[in-house]
């Protein structure tokens, strides 16, 4: 295994197994501080969890591929995230989503998260970002946008792309 992680992340971890009865409860907060370090969650980093964990791999995995907020591949500097709950389809988030894959010459008809080529945008839908009254809304990073219109979509396209 070729995955090796950082001894004040691995003391941070060990520290977090201190308030867990039993290792695999401690599961989901190890799959965010490795995603938060690295960025995603490797095959690599799977593995390592379940052994840390005293578990199988698949226990793992199964976590990974079901939770939507972990991301098995990087994500590219600007994090774009439509949120296609029912508010915000009604609202024209499935327009919205279409709209940004065609600025950045991604394929909307394609299914999960999509990287430009260069990295510097991943968009993807994503379920409810828990602003249903302002909907369509769409998180970039760490910010929420409310009531996006196509018009403000090429706004936050031309604000993450100024240095």
């Amino acid at each position: 295994m070729s995955f090796t992680v950082p001894n004040d992340l691995e003391r941070e971890l060990n520290e977090m197994l201190t308030h867990y009865p039993q290792k695999r409860s401690a599961s989901l907060m190890f799959l965010h501080a490795i995603q938060e370090r690295f960025g995603y969650i490797s095959p690599e980093a799977m593995e390592w969890t379940a052994s840390k964990l005293e578990l199988q791999p698949m226990n793992i995995y199964e976590l990974v591929t079901f939770y939507p907020m972990f991301r098995q591949a990087p994500a590219g500097q600007n994090h774009i995230k439509v949120c296609r709950t029912l508010s915000c389809a009604l609202a024209g988030s499935h327009q919205l989503r279409d709209h940004f894959c065609q600025k950045l010459g991604l394929n909307s008809a394609e299914y999960g998260p999509q990287t430009t080529k260069d990295g510097k945008y991943t968009v993807e839908f994503v379920e409810c970002l828990a602003s249903c009254g302002t909907a369509p809304v769409v998180m970039v990073n760490d910010d929420l946008c409310e009531k996006v219109t196509q018009q403000q979509a090429d706004q936050i396209l031309a604000k993450s792309a100024a240095p």
